[in-house]
C-alpha cells in the first residue's frame, strides 16, 4: 500500500487533484469530510466543543453551527489551538481505520488542508503540494464560493505559504493553467510514479538507479529533498537514531550523480537487521546481498554495513547503516565535512568527476576509478582533522 498525502493552499485546486486521481483508481481519504463526521451529531467531538466553546457554537437543532464556530477561531490562535486538540486526533484515527480498510495494493491519497502545518508529512511516502498563483487563487474563491475578496485574502494568509508548503512537497503540481493541463499532470504522475512506486513498497524492491552515469550540475535541493527522505526515517524508527546526509549531494557546489546517499548510526549491526522491516515498510527496503564497503579499508580488510535503496522511482537513494564509531561511519562523515571546509577539496574532486566521467560510460566501472583519488584524500581529510578538531558527530543530530 502507498500512502500519499495532499495538500496545498485554499483556492489552489486540491480539490480537482483529488477527483482526478480517484478516476485513476486511488482510495481519496478526504479530510474535511472527516472533519464533518468528527462533529456530527451524537458525537463525542460535537459534545467536546459545545463544552469548550459554549451553546452558542451549536444551533437549535443540536448541530455545530460551522459560522458561528469559524468566527470564534479565526484571528484567535489559543481558541485555534483548542479546536485542532478536539479534531485533530479524532481526524487521524478516522483516516487510519479507512487506510486499514484498503486493499493491500491501493494507493491512499489523504486530502489534508493543514497537512505541512500540522507537522504530519513524514509519516506518507510521498507529499503532493497543488500549487497556483495567488491572484488566480482569490479568484477562484470569489467565483466558486461566492467569498468576498478581503476574506479570501485573509483565508490565504492564515495558511503557510507556498515556499514553507514547497519544502514537505516531493512532487508539485501547478495549477496556473486549465482542468485539462491540470488533469494531464496528474495522470503523468499516477501512472509514471505512484502505481510503480506501490508496486515496489509492496513487493519490498527498490527503485534501481540507471546503470549508465550521468554526472549532473549541483542541485540546490538536494538537502531538503534529503532532509524530507531522513524524517521519514526518523518517523518509522524508534527515537534516538542519528540520520544523516552525506555523499557528494551533501557537499554544496559538488556536481554529482542524482542519487541521495544518506546513513544510519546503529549500536550494532544486530540492531541494523532488526529495523530492517520497519524501514521497509517506510519505503526503504534493504538491497540483499550488498554488506560491506567493497573499496575501503586496508588491504584484506571490510567494513560491514547494511544497505538500503528506495521504493520511489522518482528519487533514487542508497540508505548506508553503519555502526556509530566504526570506520565505514567515521570515513563517510570527514570526506563530507573535508569537501564541505576545503574548497579546493571540493573543486578538486568536481574535476576529476569530468575526467572520470568521460572515461567512464558505466557507474560502476565509475565507482572504481575514483578509488585511488579517495585513498590519498582520505589522508588529506584526516591531516585536516587533527588540524581543526574536527570531531565526527559534530553538526549531527538525533531524532
Amino acid at each position: 500500500m502507498l500512502k500519499v498525502g495532499l495538500t496545498g493552499g485554499i483556492g489552489a485546486g486540491k480539490s480537482a487533484v483529488a477527483r482526478r486521481l480517484a478516476r485513476n483508481g486511488a482510495v481519496i481519504i478526504d479530510s474535511d469530510v472527516l472533519a464533518r463526521e468528527v462533529v456530527a451529531p451524537g458525537t463525542e467531538g460535537l459534545a467536546e466543543i459545545g463544552t469548550a466553546f459554549g451553546p452558542e457554537v451549536l444551533t437549535a437543532e443540536g448541530e455545530l453551527d460551522r459560522p458561528a464556530l469559524a468566527a470564534r477561531v479565526f484571528g484567535d490562535p489559543e481558541a485555534r489551538r483548542t479546536l485542532e486538540k478536539i479534531t485533530h486526533p479524532r481526524i487521524r484515527a478516522r483516516a487510519a481505520e479507512l487506510t486499514a480498510a484498503a486493499s493491500p495494493d491501493a494507493i491512499v491519497v489523504n486530502d489534508v488542508p493543514l497537512l505541512v502545518e500540522t507537522g504530519i508529512a513524514p509519516s506518507y511516502h510521498l507529499v503532493v503540494v497543488v500549487e497556483a498563483d495567488r491572484a488566480a487563487r482569490v479568484r477562484r474563491l470569489a467565483e466558486t464560493r461566492g467569498m468576498p475578496l478581503e476574506q479570501a485574502e485573509s483565508r490565504i494568509a492564515a495558511q503557510a505559504d507556498d515556499t514553507v508548503r514547497r519544502r514537505a512537497a516531493d512532487v508539485v503540481l501547478r495549477n496556473d493553467g486549465t482542468l485539462d493541463e491540470l488533469n494531464e499532470q496528474v495522470d503523468r504522475l499516477f501512472r509514471n510514479r505512484l502505481r510503480p512506486y506501490e508496486e515496489n513498497v509492496r513487493l519490498r524492491s527498490s527503485a534501481r538507479p540507471d546503470r549508465r552515469l550521468h554526472i549532473a550540475d549541483p542541485d540546490p535541493t538536494w538537502p531538503e529533498q534529503a532532509e524530507r527522505l531522513i524524517a521519514r526515517i526518523r518517523h518509522a524508527l524508534p527515537a534516538g537514531h542519528l540520520v544523516s546526509h552525506i555523499g557528494s549531494t551533501a557537499v554544496p557546489g559538488l556536481p554529482a550523480k542524482d542519487i541521495i546517499d544518506l546513513m544510519l548510526a546503529v549500536r550494532t549491526l544486530d540492531e541494523a537487521d532488526a529495523l530492517a522491516d520497519r524501514l521497509a515498510g517506510a519505503g526503504f527496503p534493504r538491497r540483499p546481498g550488498e554488506w560491506i564497503d567493497n573499496a575501503r579499508g586496508l588491504p584484506g580488510e571490510t567494513w560491514p554495513k547494511r544497505l538500503h535503496g528506495g521504493t520511489d522511482p522518482g528519487r533514487t537513494l542508497n540508505l548506508h547503516v553503519r555502526v556509530t564509531g566504526s570506520p565505514g561511519w567515521r570515513f563517510a562523515l570527514l570526506m563530507r565535512d573535508h569537501l564541505r571546509a576545503v574548497p579546493e577539496a571540493r573543486d578538486g574532486y568536481a574535476a576529476a568527476k569530468v575526467r572520470w566521467s568521460a572515461d567512464h560510460q558505466d557507474r560502476y566501472t565509475y565507482a572504481e576509478a575514483k578509488e585511488p583519488w579517495f585513498d590519498d584524500e582520505a589522508r588529506a581529510a584526516d591531516d585536516w582533522a587533527e588540524r581543526t578538531g574536527w570531531r565526527p558527530d559534530s553538526g549531527e543530530t538525533a531524532g
